[in-house]
């Protein structure tokens, strides 16, 4: 049988946590099972490198590199700092030469080049959005709350939650340059706050916080400029919880068969499923059900595509399910695992 390796990121100024956690994953029980350790500070947001050979992570002083080894374990290779303050969010463009940083605190969307060694290098561009949000107690300034670069790694596309808009950066290489080519306005006070993208390229989908819906946008590029037409904006909460000022859609992704798009939501503490129409794009909702934890940041779904586990930040737990596609349920199906502040996780299949 195939392994499997998970790694989930915390926070370490409460608790004992000391960054980054490795699970070996027991994909017959289809839970995690605790190894050991790896020193960040404050890991916000794990990802993996396209060649699945290196982890980044987030970190106070900038983005931290580790090497993987054939067991899973982790290398400690570099820190880069990234001149701003601590990021949120991490992507790499498809071909792996770019990384870009979202700057939730300080409002940058940074970009960095990576080495053939696989460490993150010189920063090549940086750019701080300016201006004035629609909500003062919350959202008065500008917030980068995701970076996402398009399939097709001709633009990325920076997530302004405090302003309401994704600007869309066209990307230079091999400068690594950013220039605006465009900006998708979203409703004031819908704080949109995650974006990706479906497997063809086609279709990006926009989960925002306050709001409490996902958009949908098919998208093209033109050559000259990018194209995107929004398609769909649908709930991802019933009526009553959708009028709650304590709901906050959070993070989404598309199952690898590219036919349901899973979601989380606090204030409800739930996860979500739409069903996806990989022709047209659109969503249907089939089911929001609560997942015994406070504050579900991220979730991991399991190899089998079966089974899914939510990670809880203030409940400082992982809690697992599995999913009945055909009736639109959630079943926990293992004790909830212990985890002080876990923020976001990522699954490696080691051979």
């Amino acid at each position: 049988m195939s392994r499997y390796v998970a790694y989930v990121g915390s926070y370490t100024y409460i608790g004992k946590s000391k960054g980054i956690t490795i699970f070996d994953v027991d994909t017959k029980k289809n839970t995690l099972i605790k190894r050991e350790e790896a020193a960040v500070s404050n890991s916000a947001f794990v990802t993996l490198s396209p060649n699945r050979r290196f982890l980044y992570s987030i970190a106070d002083d900038g983005v931290v590199t580790f090497a993987i080894d054939e067991n899973g374990g982790l290398t400690r290779l570099a820190l880069t700092n990234i001149r701003g303050m601590r990021g949120r969010f991490l992507d790499i463009d498809p071909t792996g030469q770019f990384m870009a940083v979202a700057g939730y605190h300080d409002g940058k969307t940074t970009i960095l080049r990576i080495n053939e060694d696989g460490t993150v290098g010189e920063i090549t561009d940086g750019i701080f959005d300016q201006g004035m949000g629609s909500i003062a107690e919350r959202d008065s300034q500008p917030h980068v709350s995701c970076v996402r670069f398009t399939p097709d790694g001709n633009y990325l596309c920076s997530v302004e939650m405090g302003l309401d808009h994704i600007k869309v950066f066209r990307v230079d290489r091999p400068s690594g340059r950013l220039t605006v080519a465009h900006i998708l306005h979203c409703n004031v006070q819908s704080a949109p706050n995650q974006i990706v993208f479906s497997q063809d390229g086609q279709f990006m989908y926009v989960i925002c916080q306050m709001a409490n819906v996902i958009h949908v946008y098919h998208y093209e590029d033109k050559g000259t400029h990018p194209v995107f037409t929004r398609l769909q904006s649908i709930p991802t909460v019933g009526k009553r919880s959708l009028n709650s000022s304590v709901t906050a859609a959070l993070r989404l992704d598309i199952t690898p068969d590219d036919r349901h798009l899973l979601y989380t939501s606090a204030g409800d503490n739930c996860l979500g499923m739409f069903e996806r129409d990989p022709q047209s794009g659109m969503l249907t909702h089939r089911f929001s059900l609560p997942v015994s934890g406070r504050y579900p940041k991220d979730f991991i779904l399991f190899p089998d595509e079966k089974h899914v586990c939510s990670i809880n930040y203030e409940e400082n737990s992982i809690t697992f399910f599995s999913i009945d596609y055909e009736k639109g349920l959630i079943i926990m199906h293992a004790a909830p695992l212990s985890i002080d502040q876990p923020n976001s996780g990522v699954m490696l299949k080691l051979d």
